[in-house]
This record gives C-alpha cells, sequence and structure tokens, in this order.
C-alpha cells in the first residue's frame, strides 16, 4: 500500500512539473510576440508631432497635429494630442507592438515641453501599452557661435 501512495504522488508531481513546463512555454511566446517601439515625441507650444519607429530606427507611422485638427491655433493642445495618441494607438495595435520607449523632445532650448506630451503618454498608457521609459532628449546649446549684441547686449 504504501508503495502506491508513493508512485502516486511522483505521478502527481511529475504532472504538476510538466503543467510549470507549459505555462513558462507559453509565457515565453507571449514575450515574443509583443514587439517594441520608439515613440519620438516633438512638442513645441505650436505644434505636436509624433513619430513611431521600430528598434531599428525604421518608420511605422507618423501623425502630427495638423493631420487631426483643421485649426492652427489648436495644433498644440492636449486634447489634440490624445486624438494623435488615438490613431497611433489603432495604427501600432494592428502591428503586434506592446511596449514603448517615449523619447520627448522640445524645442532647443525651452525648458519645458508643449503642452501635448503629457496627454500623449497618458493616453497611450489608458491604451494598454506598456511604457518602459521615458526620456528627455531636448537639446541644450553648448557655447556655439558668439550672441548678437556686443559687451554691453542688444539694446532696443
Amino acid at each position: 500500500m504504501s508503495e502506491e501512495k508513493i508512485l502516486e504522488t511522483k505521478n502527481k508531481e511529475s504532472e504538476i512539473e510538466e503543467e510549470n513546463t507549459d505555462l513558462e512555454e507559453a509565457e515565453k511566446a507571449k514575450k515574443k510576440n509583443e514587439a517594441e517601439a520608439v515613440v519620438n515625441i516633438y512638442t513645441s507650444f505650436n505644434n505636436t508631432i509624433v513619430h513611431v519607429t521600430d528598434m531599428s530606427g525604421k518608420t511605422i507611422s507618423k501623425v502630427t497635429g495638423g493631420m487631426v485638427t483643421k485649426h492652427g491655433r489648436l495644433k498644440a493642445n492636449p486634447t489634440i494630442a490624445m486624438f494623435i495618441a488615438k490613431r497611433i494607438s489603432e495604427n501600432i495595435a494592428e502591428l503586434g507592438i506592446k511596449s514603448l520607449y517615449v523619447r520627448i523632445r522640445a524645442k532647443t532650448r525651452n525648458p519645458a515641453p508643449g503642452p501635448g506630451a503629457n496627454a500623449i503618454i497618458k493616453s497611450l498608457s489608458r491604451e494598454g501599452f506598456r511604457i518602459l521609459n521615458i526620456l528627455d532628449t531636448t537639446r541644450i546649446p553648448r557655447g556655439g557661435p558668439k550672441k548678437k549684441g556686443g559687451r554691453r547686449g542688444r539694446r532696443p
């Protein structure tokens, strides 16, 4: 009797191990199917441009504020940025992209990006995409050519 019980418990243990390995393989397959992309967001105070590339830099989708609205004054609006993110998410969801790296860029020398950047990130995360990294790539001049104006500065 005791030998039969031992054999039964060993069989149950081996079945449990097989189920665990099957689950691990399924999770690995899911991770392989999940593609990653880079979302480049350029926000000034006049426009918002979102450019999605794959990891090698090939363009997947590009949407600007002018493609979403006909009013020029609204192109840098957070509401329009939400519509841009909606259109982007439709384009990249078809390709099976689930994870995103976000790069935000403002106009050179600006201390902060435009009003659309946060709205785009928030609406992309609401659409179900995983945001892996957010990076600010705003260009900052280091030295450069001499400023106009002379020793006492430019006077009106």
